[in-house]
């Protein structure tokens, strides 16, 4: 039995008219709340950027007259140097010991695994002193049979200064970061890629030079703009050694002069600055590795 009724005899059905979607009223979607924030939030922006400057006790004259100052800039340059050479070593070693705990080697796994333990465990401010002090724990270095007689020795006083101190401090501690940072994007990459490589017969090297690399960059790299990033800033901590960077040589200003808070924008325009530009390569740097991938 159907439960469709026939049209009568005679005539024929006629379709339903159709929607004349050119009558209809668009209404924009409306959001009250988001013009709300983006008011609230033009208002304190306003307001900081007033109270900036009227407010006399920032003393912008003051931090004129430092900004370019040749003992703030030499400290940036030291600043510079310290993350540089600390990120240079630091992502150096990483690469390797990221390796080591990707090995089939139960060993190196484990030394590897050992050495990012305890690097993240310990405090950098320690690690800093800790190396500062060597020629203190270790008066002489000798080499020679373990155990037993030593060919030769050197004085440890001069081996090692606050500035390769420092150097040394910041890479060792940047390894164990840089470490996991690159193994996360190693694992990223789909382990069907070496396959695939392998069976066409291209050696271990290469399959990790052009094929792994080049891929995991995309994920390393992120993290690894970070890392640099906290290291550049970080690098105030070693006004602890007395070293000349920037922090240390504005707070050096500031303790003869008594201009304080002058100064530490001085110091926060610097970092600012800087900041962006390594964000500004980092952009570039993303971009170059992203070629042919969906983003």
């Amino acid at each position: 039995m159907s439960l469709t009724t026939d049209p009568p005899r005679g005539k024929t059905a006629e379709a339903p008219p159709a929607d004349d979607y050119a009558q209809l009223k668009v209404v924009p979607v409306r959001h009250p709340w988001r013009w709300a924030a983006i008011v609230a939030t033009a208002v304190l922006v306003a307001q900081f950027a007033h109270g900036l400057a009227t407010n006399s006790g920032w003393e912008w004259e003051v931090f004129a007259e430092f900004f370019t100052a040749d003992v703030v800039l030499k400290a940036v340059w030291t600043t510079l140097q310290l993350t540089f050479y600390g990120t240079a070593l630091g992502f150096a070693l990483g690469i390797v010991l990221a390796f080591m705990r990707l090995s089939q080697s139960r060993f190196l796994r484990t030394v590897a695994f050992g050495y990012i333990w305890a690097f993240r465990s310990i405090p950098l401010i320690v690690q800093l002193l800790f190396w500062f002090n060597l020629a203190y724990l270790y008066k002489e270095l000798q080499f020679g049979i373990p155990f037993g007689p030593g060919f030769f020795s050197f004085d440890t006083m001069g081996l090692v200064g606050a500035m390769s101190a420092a150097v040394l401090g910041l890479a060792l501690h940047q390894a164990a970061y840089a470490a996991e940072i690159v193994r996360a994007g190693v694992l990223a990459v789909d382990s069907g890629q070496l396959e695939a490589a392998a069976a066409l017969g291209i050696p271990r090297l290469r399959q990790i030079r052009r094929i792994v690399l080049p891929q995991a960059m995309r994920s390393i790299l992120p993290n690894a703009a970070n890392e640099v990033i906290s290291l550049f800033k970080g690098t105030s901590i070693v006004s602890v050694m007395a070293i000349g960077e920037l922090f240390y040589q504005v707070q050096v200003i500031y303790g003869r002069n008594g201009r304080v808070v002058p100064l530490l924008m001085v110091a926060t325009a610097w970092y600012i600055l800087l900041t962006s530009a390594l964000s500004v390569l980092q952009h570039y740097v993303e971009r170059h590795f992203a070629k042919g991938a969906t983003r």
